[in-house]
């Protein structure tokens, strides 16, 4: 029997394990929809850029391929920052969007995709629009394996709103029996190569990345660290936690500027990044990239990773199995653990409430196994140190630094995690960017708990205005929003809470309803700032 084009499609999404698409269509994208199998779940967005960011966190969390609908070039261009996010995260994510009729797109009528290809790049793998309606399902397949193949990431493929109906060619069924697997190793000199630098270092560190987490692989690098008996910095500005942060041997986050970054790690001989770039860096700080008479080595799944950095030899493997590789080959080194582990500095109590103490009112009240998605930018320090981020995928951020990837990310999330209690915390400022995902968690009825913490400032501006020595501008603040009646609007229930007995009430009272919620944090600044005043 014949089938269409869409019917062709669908087929491929099944074999391929995706049955939810994200999105919000337009009309190039209906035709898609017509007759949507009853298999398949539409979870809808009420602006791009938090469907695509819905998207991203689901695909994170699940490790899966995930379908994204996006309503032609004015959609696409309301999804770039969150595409930026999701390119630097490695999130394979299969973007679609719709294009004009094909008898029109010569003559550029009103809502085509004009020049569709290069609309999203750089920040796509791959970008295609079929030539025939024949070659969709193609395209398609190409798109799922390529977004899969490390380094992985988002593809963008524009689709003519009339191919759907058309016929399909008949072989095209030949797709749905195909897969693409990378899992590559070290090679034999590499691997020798590493080994010897491991195990003739005097006083090697480990800098590990989202990768390692993205790769299932943390437990690996407990082992790796454990048999170097050596300091674990998770690399600057990390997206994914990639090793347990109250372990003996971690130390904490490596700061972002290239002088911090040498600094920290001064008094090492041998420096090994795994699954991270080298480095990410921020603001900038003059000075030497490594510090003098030490090696580094890098390991990246991502060859353009391998080939901007700045210092050291790079080699390119898949994480997993190039950390099991380096955990059985090389030498337990002698002598004891380091041992980091020290006691969290004291907050006093008052109201509001110290960021500090928030987070450690949410590590006693929160699952052991909770996730936190983390968009309070001026707090990332204080949350590190205060939550506990044991298990694989407990801790996300934007990777890219975009705001407004929390919110919709932590529904995506939630909904590839349901066996998880999942916990937004996010600033007053960049809770604005993608309030919309509060809708979208009460339309599917998602139980992410959203903590805003309200203190009525970009306080990640002030800080860095004050690196840059910039003094005071203008439009810091953002006093007087209630978001607690904005997330009954959008049919979320909401709280407040001003001290920690009320927030643990808060949090229980949410997690027993079993439905999303939104707790109102009003927060003092940092605890560092305020002692640096």
């Amino acid at each position: 029997m014949k089938k269409t084009v869409q019917q062709a499609t669908y087929d491929i999404l099944r074999k391929n394990d995706i049955n939810i698409i994200f999105g919000n269509p337009g009309s190039n994208e209906l035709p898609f929809l017509k007759n949507f199998p009853e298999d398949f779940q539409y979870v809808l967005g009420l602006q791009e850029a938090v469907v695509l960011g819905i998207a991203d966190g689901y695909a994170q969390a699940s490790g899966k391929p995930v379908l994204v609908n996006l309503h032609s070039a004015a959609g696409t261009g309301n999804a770039m920052g969150a595409l930026a996010n999701a390119w630097n995260s490695h999130s394979p994510l299969v973007v679609t969007a719709g294009q004009q009729h094909r008898a029109m797109v010569a003559v550029e009528p009103y809502l085509t995709n004009i020049d569709s290809t290069m609309l999203p790049r750089p920040l796509v793998k791959w970008s295609h629009e079929p030539s025939t309606p024949q070659e969709v399902p193609y395209a398609i397949s190409r798109a799922i394996h390529t977004s899969m193949s490390d380094a992985r990431g988002p593809v963008y493929v524009s689709i003519p709103y009339d191919d759907w109906a058309k016929d399909a060619e008949p072989q095209s069924v030949s797709l749905n029996s195909r897969k693409v697997v990378s899992r590559r190793s070290l090679d034999s000199v590499a691997l020798s190569e590493i080994t010897t630098a491991i195990n003739s270092a005097k006083n090697p560190v480990l800098v590990f990345g989202a990768d390692v987490d993205a790769d299932d692989a943390n437990h690996i690098a407990v082992e790796l660290a454990e048999k170097m008996k050596c300091p674990v910095w998770a690399a600057p500005s990390t997206p994914r936690c990639p090793f347990p942060n109250k372990h003996q041997c971690f130390r904490g986050l490596l700061p972002s500027g290239i002088t911090s970054i040498a600094e920290r790690l001064a008094e090492h001989d041998l420096i090994m990044v795994i699954g991270a770039p080298v480095f990410r860096y921020h603001q900038y700080e003059a000075g030497d990239y490594l510090p003098d008479g030490t090696n580094l080595i890098h390991i990246t799944c991502d060859s353009a990773e391998a080939a901007r950095a700045p210092a050291g030899n790079a080699y390119i493997a898949d994480i997993k199995p190039a950390l099991l590789q380096l955990a059985e080959s090389i030498q337990v080194r002698e002598g004891d653990k380091p041992d980091f582990i020290k006691a969290p500095i004291q907050v006093t109590l008052s109201s509001p409430m110290h960021p500090e103490t928030v987070f450690d009112t949410l590590n006693w009240v929160a699952p052991e196994n909770s996730v936190f998605v983390n968009e309070s930018t001026s707090t990332t320090a204080a949350m590190w140190e205060r939550l506990t981020f044991n298990d694989q995928g407990s801790y996300y951020y934007a990777a890219a630094g975009g705001l407004g990837f929390a919110m919709p990310a932590g529904v995506g999330i939630q909904m590839a995690r349901p066996d998880r209690q999942v916990f937004v915390v996010i600033g007053d400022g960049s809770s604005n960017y993608s309030i919309q995902a509060l809708w979208t968690a009460a339309r599917y009825n998602v139980p992410v708990i959203f903590i805003v913490m309200k203190n009525g400032t970009y306080g990640a501006l002030r800080w860095f205005a004050s690196v840059l020595d910039i003094g005071d501008i203008p439009a810091f603040d953002v006093p007087n929003i209630d978001f607690t009646k904005i997330a009954e609007g959008y049919g979320l229930q909401s709280f407040t809470a001003d001290t920690p007995e009320s927030l643990e009430s808060a949090v229980t009272q949410a997690r027993a309803s079993g439905k999303p919620a939104l707790i109102e944090v009003e927060t003092w600044g940092a605890l560092q700032d305020l002692e640096s005043k």
